[in-house]
């Protein structure tokens, strides 16, 4: 599974102004209503369900929210850079400047857990994050996102 199966450029964006991790969530649940046709509310209500069962901010500045809806149909991936660091109550208790947020279909037991590594993995690389806070448009983003793939392709 590659990140360009999950994201498209639509779905990224690189000044996310929430100032908080719900208005983060709540943002973001608006920006995948408008692309999956899923209602935000109920994006919205799966993502603070899964966060009560533990937070998905990672560390290292980074969260990955997510969940599973019924209406979905396949996998979708979204990613925003938010312009100030917020407090995602972390594991390792530092503020979150980037979110890839992953929601899937609710029988996608084991590709979403593959989408899930996946997202980790590339978000595990230090110079991959860095290079992702330096870039300042979402097309951009969405390049370094990708990137890595058309060089394994080449």
């Amino acid at each position: 599974m590659e990140i360009s199966d999950l994201l498209k450029p639509e779905a990224v964006v690189a000044h996310l102004k929430a100032g908080n991790k719900k208005q983060a969530l709540q943002d973001l649940a608006r920006h995948a209503a408008a692309i999956t046709g899923v209602n935000d509310r109920k994006i919205f209500e799966t993502l603070l369900e899964r966060e009560r069962l533990g937070t998905t901010g990672v560390g290292n500045g980074i969260a990955i929210p997510h969940g599973k809806l019924a209406d979905l149909k396949r996998l979708y991936g979204f990613f925003a850079r938010v312009d100030k660091p917020i407090d995602f109550d972390a594991i390792d208790e530092q503020p979150v400047d980037l979110i890839f947020l992953l929601l899937a279909p609710e029988g996608a037991g084991a590709d979403h857990l593959k989408a899930l590594a996946r997202v980790s993995r590339l978000l595990r690389d230090s110079s991959m994050c860095e290079k992702l806070r330096g870039a300042d448009t979402a097309d951009g983003l969405y390049m370094l996102l990708t990137q890595s793939e058309a060089h394994q392709a080449a």
